[in-house]
C-alpha cells in the first residue's frame, strides 16, 4: 500500500540508544524506539532481549501490548463517526445507551453510609473523552465480556462526582465509548478499527488477538525480581487464558497489541490532519478537536503540565519530563511502560516500547526521558 508516509527503513539512521544502559543495569528486558521527522523513519532501533530465558534479542518487529495507548484509537473512532453526522461528542451517553438514563451520583460517603443525589446533568461524550465524567471503575466479572455487559455494569455505579467538575482516570469510560462504536456503526468495536484503521493503514500487527505467529514475536513482560537484583517474568495483567484466544475482551481502553512501525503509522496519519495519500480518515476539524486542550485549568495527567484532549494527552507546559518537547505536543503511555507522542511544531514522532510493570509512574520513567531528549538532540530542534 502507498502511503504518504514514506518508511525508509533501509535508509534509518542510526542514532544510537539510551536505553541500553537501562537493559544492562536491569531495569528493562529490552526496547523498541522509533523516531520520525518530516514525515520519515529516521530511527528504529531495538536494544537488549525479548526474552530473559532464552536471551532472545530484541527485534524492530516485536509486538508489545501498548495498554493504555489504545484510548486515542477508540477516540479516533468516535471522531470517525462525528465526521460522518452519526454522533457528536456533545450528545448525552444515554442517547445511544438507554441504561445510563437517570444516573446517580454520590452526596456524601460515610464509614457505614452512603448518600446518593442526581448529578446536575447527564454525563457525555466529551466528559468520557476527557476522564471529566465521574463513572466509576468497575472489575471485569470475566474474561469474555461484551462491551454491552460492561457499559450495563458502569451505568448502576453512582457517578463520583459533578460532570465536568474534576480530571479522573477512568477506563470504563473508554469502554464505553467502545460500545457506542458498535451502537452507532452497527459493527463490533474491534471490526470497526481493523476495517477503518488498521488495514487501511497497512498496521497488520496491531489486534486484540494475536495470531500464532505474533504471539512468538510478543515480547515477555517483566518486573523487578521479588528476591534480589534484576527481573522476573510477569504476565500481561489482563489477560486470561491463551494470547491467541478469540474470545477474550477487545477492551477499548488498554487491550490493543501493536509494533512501533504500525504505530508510527497510526501517529502520522493524525499529524498529517488526518490523511494518508489519496485517504482521508479524519477531518481537520476532528483531528484538531482530539489534539489540543479540552480540559481548560483542571489539573489533569501523570506529570506536572499537562492537559487533555479528547482522548490524547496534550503537553500545556512543558517540563520536567516533557521539557524537551513542544507545547501542544499530543500522546498516550500505557501501563508497562509504552509511550508514544507526536510534537506538531517540530513535525516529530517518539514511540518507545517497552514490558516493564510496576514502574512507580510510567509516563514519568527515567527511560522516557533519555528517549526523548536524545532523540531530540539528534534532530536537532
Amino acid at each position: 500500500m502507498k502511503t504518504a508516509f514514506l518508511f525508509l527503513l533501509l535508509a534509518v539512521t542510526a542514532f544510537g540508544t539510551p536505553l541500553q544502559q537501562f537493559v544492562d543495569d536491569g531495569v528493562i528486558a529490552g526496547a523498541v524506539t522509533l523516531v520520525a521527522h518530516h514525515g520519515k523513519v529516521v530511527s528504529l532501533e531495538a536494544v537488549g532481549f525479548a526474552d530473559l530465558a532464552t536471551r532472545a534479542p530484541m527485534r524492530t518487529d516485536n509486538l508489545f501490548w501498548i495498554a493504555s495507548m489504545t484510548k486515542p484509537i477508540t477516540a479516533t473512532a468516535v471522531m470517525m463517526l462525528q465526521d460522518e453526522g452519526k454522533l457528536s461528542v456533545e450528545d448525552p451517553v444515554e442517547k445511544y445507551l438507554p441504561e445510563f438514563k437517570g444516573q446517580w451520583m454520590i452526596a456524601e460517603k460515610g464509614k457505614d453510609s452512603l448518600a446518593l443525589k442526581r448529578p446536575p446533568r447527564p454525563i457525555t461524550l466529551r466528559d468520557l473523552l476527557t476522564h471529566t465524567s465521574g463513572l466509576g471503575n468497575v472489575d471485569t466479572p470475566r474474561p469474555d465480556c461484551s462491551l454491552a455487559e460492561l457499559a450495563m455494569a458502569y451505568s448502576q455505579k453512582p457517578l463520583e462526582f459533578v460532570p465536568g467538575s474534576k480530571w479522573s482516570y477512568c477506563n470504563s469510560g473508554i469502554n464505553v465509548l467502545g460500545r457506542i462504536v458498535e451502537v452507532v456503526s452497527g459493527k463490533p468495536y474491534a471490526e470497526f478499527l481493523d476495517a477503518r484503521l488498521f488495514r487501511p493503514l497497512g498496521m497488520k500487527d496491531t489486534t486484540f488477538w494475536l495470531n500464532e505467529r505474533q504471539a512468538r514475536r510478543l515480547a515477555k513482560s517483566y518486573q523487578p525480581a521479588k528476591e534480589g537484583r534484576g527481573l522476573e517474568e510477569t504476565s500481561v495483567h489482563f489477560l486470561k487464558g491463551s494470547l491467541t484466544s478469540r474470545t477474550r475482551t477487545a477492551f477499548p481502553a488498554g487491550g490493543l497489541f501493536s509494533t512501533a512501525s504500525d504505530l508510527a503509522k497510526f501517529y502520522q496519519m493524525v499529524l498529517n490532519g488526518g490523511i494518508v495519500g489519496n485517504r482521508r480518515y479524519l477531518s481537520e476539524a476532528a483531528v484538531k478537536q482530539m489534539t489540543t486542550t479540552q480540559t481548560g485549568d483542571l489539573k489533569t495527567g501523570f506529570v506536572d503540565g499537562m492537559s487533555f484532549g479528547l482522548g490524547w494527552g496534550v503537553v500545556k507546559e512543558p517540563t520536567g519530563v516533557t521539557a524537551m518537547l513542544s507545547p501542544g505536543t499530543f500522546g498516550h503511555g500505557g501501563a508497562y511502560g509504552t509511550q508514544g507522542w507526536v510534537d506538531p511544531k517540530c513535525q516529530l514522532i517518539l514511540v518507545m516500547l517497552i514490558q516493564r510493570a510496576k514502574l512507580n509512574n510510567g509516563d514519568a520513567s527515567d527511560m522516557r526521558r533519555a528517549f526523548q531528549e536524545n532523540a531530540v538532540t539528534m534532530i536537532g530542534k
